[in-house]
């Protein structure tokens, strides 16, 4: 049977290269995006959907579509984020706002949407993208930090309340720019090794979960 997956947040980085390797391992890949996907450029996709995923009827929706058009969702990866940069005496509060909804209340809306139907199963992988901003807040970068914080504390809390039944969450700390994919440039990771350390942690043996793993290139200072 056809194993699906979902990448909420498509682009053309770390998602583009998760799909592709997705694909290759036999899974039917749905992207969805404020902008209907349309930045995956030619990523295998069974489905390219458009989707808010800070408004609750639009991640209602996008689930209900998936019910009808794909196999039931093995894997689902949240990988949007918002920055505000600046002072603090000088951010906007709606940007603040926005970050926070983007970065950490759509993934809890795409986790509670994924979470009731991996458990009706009583198998899945929910995954995140985090940051170096998960474990570390950065000057001029309250928001940001605020919002990744979240996530992480989301993803550790879902971890310990899901893995007894079944449901593999990971969280993954990307320290680090992301480059192109294929790029031979050593300060930056490689999104297609991202993607490769994903899948990894999608197949590891349950006896042996890892909630959190640090991705970061090998010359980066610790």
């Amino acid at each position: 049977m056809t194993k699906a997956a979902l990448i909420v947040g498509a682009g053309s980085g770390i998602s583009a290269s998760f799909a592709r390797l997705l694909a290759r391992a036999g899974y039917a890949v749905a992207l969805a995006s404020r902008g209907s996907a349309a930045r995956s450029g030619d990523v295998p996709a069974r489905l390219k959907l458009a989707c808010d995923a800070t408004e609750p009827a639009e991640v209602e929706s996008l689930f209900s579509r998936l019910d009808a058009a794909l196999p039931p969702l093995d894997v689902v990866l949240y990988n949007p984020s918002y920055r505000a940069r600046g002072p603090i005496s000088d951010l906007s509060p709606d940007d603040v706002r926005r970050s926070l909804e983007v970065t950490a209340f759509g993934a809890f809306l795409v986790a509670q949407q994924a979470a009731r139907r991996m458990l009706a199963r009583g198998r899945g992988a929910l995954l995140f993208t985090g940051a170096s901003a998960s474990v570390k807040g950065y000057p001029h970068s309250a928001p940001f930090a605020m919002g990744k914080f979240a996530l992480r504390g989301l993803a550790q809390s879902l971890a310990r309340e899901l893995a007894p039944q079944g449901i593999h969450v990971a969280h993954f700390v990307i320290d680090g720019a992301v480059g192109s994919a294929g790029q031979a440039e050593d300060s930056k990771l490689d999104p297609d090794a991202i993607a490769a350390a994903y899948l990894a942690i999608v197949e590891q043996p349950r006896s042996a979960w890892t909630w959190e793993i640090e991705l970061r290139p090998w010359v980066e200072r610790f």
